[in-house]
């Protein structure tokens, strides 16, 4: 089953009389150019829709030596606590967004079935594909009634540095970041180049039409299969800088009916032990 919800189709839904609960996860990597989640999402939002922070609420705290990567596993009552405030039940359905092409959307969608929650959709080409479609905005903040979930951390599996080691030697471990990142030719957050010796590269700008929509699932298959990854292939795990735009590759594996497991500490965390070996090429 997709994952994903088009503009329209979510017009539709809120027009129902049991609506899904939206999620704002707008999100910038902290560094670049532009305003921030939170102030993108007090200019303009999907009506209704509560912001929930990637940095504070969809990952944890940093560890010691940069131990879990920079986007490390949150506290999942963290998580819960999040979406008790946006109203989400137990048994809610829930859509996430960002501003396009859905990176943040896609870790969102990750973290929240993680910690149990069953029904997350992503809003195909988020924000951006909201308002092309005519979808109206708003500045205003809900107030929601408190929802019930409970959270149940591990609902999703997870990698760490051993496991991903394995993957890569016996299944076929993505690399999500750019080609350049990869080989080893540049790196311009973390400390060290290279990449987990035994990956393979997809870069995540190639899941995704100039509009920000994933393509569709023949195309997403045709390109995963190219590189060797196909339905029946296992285990596959991916793996990106810090956990964020692995989660959108596996989204894209999804919907091409690859399902794959989340380095969730991802490169950053790798190259905390300077004991574990780097490829570049």
């Amino acid at each position: 089953m997709s994952a994903l919800v088009s503009a329209a189709d979510l017009r539709a839904e809120f027009a129902s009389p049991a609506p899904p609960v939206v999620l704002d996860v707008q999100w910038i990597l902290t560094g670049a150019a532009g305003p921030a989640g939170p102030e993108r999402y007090a200019v303009e939002h999907l009506p209704g829709a509560t912001f929930v922070d990637l940095d504070t609420e969809l990952a944890g705290p940093i560890g010691p030596a940069g131990v879990g990567g920079r986007h490390p596993l949150p506290e999942v009552a963290v998580v819960e606590s999040a979406l008790r405030r946006a109203g989400v039940d137990q048994d809610g359905r829930v859509v996430v967004y960002d501003q396009g092409p859905g990176f943040a959307a896609a870790r969102a969608w990750w973290v929240l079935r993680w910690a149990g929650l069953a029904d997350v959709r992503v809003l195909d080409g988020g924000l951006t594909a909201w308002t092309a479609a005519g979808g109206a905005t708003s500045a205003d903040v809900p107030d929601p009634s408190p929802g019930s979930f409970v959270a149940q951390a591990g609902s999703l599996p997870v990698l760490d540095a051993d496991a991903a080691a394995e993957v890569a030697r016996d299944g076929l471990l993505v690399d999500a970041r750019a080609a350049e990142r990869f080989a080893g030719e540049t790196e311009p957050i973390d400390p060290v180049a290279g990449h987990i010796p035994g990956a393979v590269n997809a870069p995540t700008t190639g899941n995704s039409g100039p509009d920000g929509r994933l393509l569709p699932p023949s195309e997403l298959r045709e390109r995963f299969s190219s590189l060797g990854i196909r339905v029946d292939t296992a285990p596959v795990g991916v793996y990106c800088g810090s956990g964020v735009t692995a989660a959108h590759e596996l989204l894209a594996l999804h919907e091409a009916g690859i399902e794959a497991t989340l380095y969730a500490g991802s490169w950053s965390d790798w190259i905390s032990d300077p004991s574990r070996p780097v490829a570049t090429s």
